[in-house]
């Protein structure tokens, strides 16, 4: 089977992003992606076996075992490709605690023996493919605003010729995040 590792989208953020696609998609010719397919990869199996499958959920326990939620802030639109034949994605900040998830991930996946896409973690969320982005400039856009990512999910990935479905394998929930100390009057 075809399996990645994810970090679902918050509802809110989510349906910010698919606004912003649905804007791009007026301007620009290209298959723009269904808001139920929203994601950010933290690692990518490609085809792996039950056995393997299996290991990576434990991987996930591990990696994900007393961790917060992550902080999920846009940072710009970018592409993956040819400008005439490209990937577009909504870019995520490399906010450390994400980073470090997204490492412990990929570091329990290769203690188990579970074979991953070893290109380097660059946090995105892909919103269109094959899209023709023109030398002018894109319409202006309304980013989301930042919110936490708090669902880790391996998922199955079964492509078909209208795209890729995903089905959700095994779920971790991440922590509440830690307080924000609060200052007491004197």
């Amino acid at each position: 089977m075809r399996a990645f590792i994810a970090l679902e989208l918050p509802a809110d953020f989510a349906d910010d992003t698919a606004a912003a696609a649905r804007r791009l998609s007026a301007s620009l010719e290209g298959r723009f992606l269904d808001r139920s397919t929203y994601h950010l990869t933290l690692a990518f199996l490609g085809d792996i076996d039950d056995a393997e499958a299996s290991r990576a959920m434990d991987a996930l326990d591990v990696a994900c075992a007393g961790s917060a939620p992550v902080s999920l802030a846009p940072d710009g639109l970018g592409k993956f490709g040819r400008p005439a034949d490209a990937t577009l994605w909504l870019g995520v900040a490399p906010d450390p605690a994400l980073q470090a998830l997204a490492e412990r991930v990929r570091e329990e996946l290769t203690a188990r023996d579970v074979p991953f896409d070893p290109k380097p973690f660059r946090p995105h969320i892909t919103l269109g493919r094959r899209v023709r982005i023109p030398k002018k400039p894109l319409p202006p856009l309304a980013f989301p605003l930042p919110a936490h990512a708090r669902t880790v999910t391996l998922f199955k990935s079964t492509l078909s010729r209208d795209g890729a479905e995903y089905k959700p394998l095994y779920t971790v929930e991440l922590g509440e995040p830690a307080e924000m100390p609060t200052s007491t009057p004197n």
